[in-house]
């Protein structure tokens, strides 16, 4: 398995390998199967510009979400697939006992409603500009079911209460920055500090703790270790 991790490492991107730490190797496969141990469905599948979910992708439950207790919702079509609805149940009931109430703004769309949005900025901003800030049909997080929107949805939110504690504590309850600021060549995207994905908590340790924090980093290895990992089951693997 040593030997597994880091042919993954050297199949990643060279930025990615600057990126990953690993001072002990023996407690990070441990670290690793424990994450892998958590995934529910899809939680870690790599969705981005190079790895399409299929044009009928729908998860297989959603849950409406309305404002209640934990957290306000800006509009009444939103929904999220249950257990993700849950952590953000616990992080909203977190960040009260700091006098903030979240504000969902956007969470699952579907293909066809991405594919509406996309072309719609595209017809507004040209292709070149809108591709760097909406995903292509098939490419978005938020087809998952998994991905939340907070607040404004610009980059002023990055200041507000609301983002500066998402920021800082987010990623205790699982939920991780999909695209941060100065890493628009590996995510795809611009920075988007309102835009979480759930992961996890334990994943959401595992990408601090070896992936400089950054999500894309974290999913791709996942992605390509499970990859290998068959290839090796399979008797599959050549260098």
């Amino acid at each position: 398995e040593i030997e597994k991790v880091y042919k993954t490492i050297s199949s990643l991107s060279p930025r990615a390998q600057e990126a990953i730490v690993i001072p002990d190797v023996e407690q990070f496969l441990a670290d690793l199967h424990k994450v892998l141990s958590t995934q529910i469905d899809d939680q870690f599948r790599l969705v981005d510009k190079n790895n399409y979910l299929p044009e009928g992708y729908v998860p297989k439950e959603l849950v409406s979400l309305k404002t209640n207790d934990h957290y306000k919702v800006s509009r009444n079509d939103l929904s999220l697939i249950p257990y993700v609805e849950a952590a953000l149940c616990e992080m909203g009931d977190a960040a009260l006992q700091d006098n903030i109430k979240l504000l969902v703004s956007s969470t699952y769309r579907s293909y066809e409603y991405q594919t509406k949005l996309f072309n719609r900025y595209v017809a507004q901003d040209g292709y070149d500009l809108a591709v760097r800030y909406s995903a292509p049909p098939g490419t978005s997080q938020h087809q998952m079911g998994v991905a939340i929107d907070f607040g404004s949805i610009d980059d002023s939110f990055a200041d507000t209460a609301m983002g500066i504690w998402l920021n800082k504590n987010a990623w205790k309850y699982g939920w991780s920055l999909s695209f941060p600021q100065g890493y628009e060549d590996i995510t795809g995207y611009m920075w988007e500090c309102w835009h979480f994905r759930y992961i996890g908590k334990d994943a959401c340790n595992f990408q601090r703790n070896y992936f400089s924090d950054i999500q894309q980093f974290c999913i791709e290895f996942i992605a390509k270790w499970e990859e290998i990992n068959n290839d090796y089951t399979n008797g599959d693997y050549r260098n």
